[in-house]
């Protein structure tokens, strides 16, 4: 039995769902990984559905910017799945029964567990020994009993990976680059982070780059915009004082980074949330309706974002 402990994620947190009322339609769960691979893993997390027939939940994302392994059950159309950040804000639409574990790596992490490139990832691929057999074995072993025990078995796979073949400092410089976004998510120069760091703009972005395949500036307003959506579901929120709070110049400077990732406006994202009191993005749908989905892969379809690790004491979920 594994010493993480398991927490439910809760509505009210950082998870980059636009729709965050939805996830109590599911049995979402953070899971802590242990303290010595912490290096390498944000988190675990793990999901669980079972929509009734004829009934789906269209979800809006913005993605945490992480790479995630995945293992998937049910109502999906591939065992193990790698994912990126997309571009944009996106959709996932969730149908049936099914259940996913995630590993969320953290920036030094997919060097260490994978041969894969970061920049050259796509948002969602199935994993397979073809793609990448190092991360292909973790996942496969990883892949039996309850969460908690694969949370417990991943923790020692990846210890031993870290022994052969440790975080080098370059990977510890993008994770130490991630953590001081998340702890101070407002509008930040890249070169300002570099200097708080104690290195130059240009080898951030280097770091960043091979990590995560995204550059400071890109990573900073992912997490940014996450937490604009986490003050927007507050009850009696203003989206002058979130924009005051978080650095932004003015209201329209928060309001056009907000539309450009969402296509749509914090003040109709507010009305939208307040108009439906049930989940925001649950439909019935017919029979014929439901036979024509094309499943994707799910695993950041509910919780694809998520506190970063020094938010959650180095803890979990494209």
């Amino acid at each position: 039995m594994s010493s993480s402990p398991v927490r439910t994620i809760a509505t009210s947190e950082r998870s980059g769902v636009l729709a965050p009322e939805n996830l109590s339609r599911f049995a979402a769960s953070w899971i802590r990984p242990a303290r010595d691979v912490s290096a390498v893993i944000d988190t675990y997390w793990s999901v669980r559905w079972n929509l009734p027939a004829e009934e789906f939940v269209d979800q809006r994302i913005i993605d945490f910017p992480a790479v995630t392994f995945s293992i998937e059950q049910g109502d999906v159309p591939a065992p193990f799945v790698v994912s990126s950040p997309h571009p944009k804000a996106w959709n996932r639409r969730i149908v049936g029964r099914g259940s996913v574990f995630a590993i969320r790596l953290r920036p030094a992490g997919l060097a260490v567990l994978s041969d894969l490139n970061a920049a050259a990832l796509t948002p969602e691929q199935e994993l397979t020994t073809q793609l990448d057999a190092r991360a292909y074995a973790l996942v496969k072993a990883v892949s039996g009993t309850n969460d908690e025990d694969r949370a417990a078995r991943a923790d020692v796979l990846i210890r031993e990976m870290i022994r052969e073949r440790p975080p080098t400092p370059t990977h510890l410089l993008a994770n130490a680059a991630l953590d001081a976004l998340v702890s101070a998510p407002e509008v930040r120069r890249g070169r300002d982070i570099a200097t708080a760091l104690g290195t130059s703009e240009r080898t951030l972005q280097r770091a960043l780059q091979r990590t995560v395949g995204r550059g400071p500036n890109d990573v900073a307003r992912r997490i940014r915009l996450q937490e604009v959506v986490r003050r927007l579901s507050d009850p009696g929120s203003e989206i002058a004082r979130i924009a005051t709070e978080l650095g932004y110049v003015d209201q329209a400077h928060l309001t056009n980074e907000f539309r450009v990732a969402t296509n749509t406006t914090p003040g109709q994202y507010l009305h939208d949330q307040r108009r439906s009191p049930t989940p925001a993005q649950e439909r019935r749908s017919t029979t014929a309706e439901s036979a024509a989905i094309t499943r994707q892969p799910t695993p950041a379809c509910v919780a694809l974002a998520g506190p970063g690790t020094s938010e959650v004491d180095r803890m979990l979920t494209t």
